[in-house]
């Protein structure tokens, strides 16, 4: 049966670790801070060397039995952190997971990580895994579930945060538990530990709601067209400069470009220092799209920048929402001819 985070998180103050674990959903920040509540777990526990298996297209996977079958120079317990972003291991994959599964190696853990997945993906290397160790789906949180987590995690930072302030904080972040995290961790340095009421957050928390930059762009490739153009609205509402938003967009379509134009996605991601969700976030939204796609998308941002800037004749700000639209939605591309 698989395993829920609040279980797996009890678990892991066990005396030993499951020799496999299945770490797989859509909710990055739930799924990387499990993760990473096991690797530090495993150090703790004297699993001192961590080998790194990026199961990407073309992954070898004789590579994950060479792995097993290494003899450690340095530690006596070793972690191997298998990720396989897309949840899908093909054939190949799926038979050298089982086959690690029937005969885990001693004094090793098998971590894999999925942040592509839905209920089609459970096939028989997850039944393998179920029966070898942990299986942990990670699904995103319902609307009802968000104020459990927000009050949880404040609590876990010392803030006792009354129904109305934790009522408050879930309005204004829209589901989003990277920046509700954000702002738990703010509150817990301008308030400190003690009672904290929607008043008080009023006063010390920007809203985070509030529509700017970051947002728009993570909508945006995040294939969420109705929402970018909200965000953006939201901007021009605000008075928002026009040419340093753009800069930024410009900034994340070329990012868009090189990786799309890349053989070696994992490395070239590594190589713009995207942390893993931000890596997620371009991933999928390279999938709704060919490469030249996004060279063309970059292109007419830059033609936007010089109508921005009194080079080009055009209304900036509407060719702009036509940009946005093609970001989230490919298929609507047609909007920047």
């Amino acid at each position: 049966m698989p395993t829920g985070l609040a279980q797996f998180h009890k678990a892991l103050g066990a005396q030993q670790l499951a020799p496999v674990y299945l770490l797989a959903g859509e909710e990055p920040l739930l799924l990387l801070e499990a993760a990473d509540a096991l690797r530090a777990r495993a150090r703790a526990m004297g699993y001192g060397e961590r080998e790194v298996l990026d199961a990407e297209s073309g992954f070898d996977w004789n590579e994950l039995a060479r792995a097993a079958a290494g003899m450690s120079l340095f530690a006596a317990r070793r972690l191997l952190d298998l990720r396989l972003p897309g949840g899908k291991p093909g054939k190949d994959g799926a038979a050298a997971i089982a086959e690690y599964c029937a005969a885990p190696p001693p004094d090793t853990v098998l971590l894999i990580t999925c942040t592509q997945w839905d209920r089609r993906s459970e096939g028989a290397w997850v039944k393998a895994v179920e029966q070898a160790g942990v299986y942990v789906p990670v699904w995103p949180l319902k609307p009802h579930e968000l104020p459990g987590w927000i009050g949880e995690r404040m609590r876990s930072r010392g803030l006792a945060a009354t129904p109305d302030a934790i009522a408050l904080l879930a309005g204004r972040v829209e589901g989003n538990l990277l920046a509700a995290a954000q702002e738990i961790d703010k509150l817990a340095v301008l308030h400190g530990e003690g009672r904290l009421d929607a008043a008080t957050l009023e006063q010390l928390v920007a809203d985070s709601a509030r529509y700017d930059a970051f947002r728009l762009s993570d909508a945006a490739f995040g294939g969420d067209g109705a929402r970018a153009l909200r965000v953006l609205a939201g901007l021009r509402g605000e008075g928002e400069d026009l040419i340093p938003l753009l800069g930024w967009l410009i900034s994340q379509l070329g990012i868009a470009a090189r990786l799309a134009a890349a053989r070696d996605f994992a490395a070239a991601a590594r190589a713009e220092g995207l942390w893993q969700a931000r890596e997620q976030l371009f991933r999928k939204a390279l999938k709704r799209a060919p490469a030249d796609h996004w060279a063309r998308c970059l292109m007419r941002a830059g033609s936007i920048d010089r109508m921005a800037k009194g080079r080009a004749s055009g209304d900036p700000w509407r060719e702009l929402e036509r940009l946005v639209v093609a970001i989230a939605e490919p298929r609507a591309a047609a909007a920047l001819a």
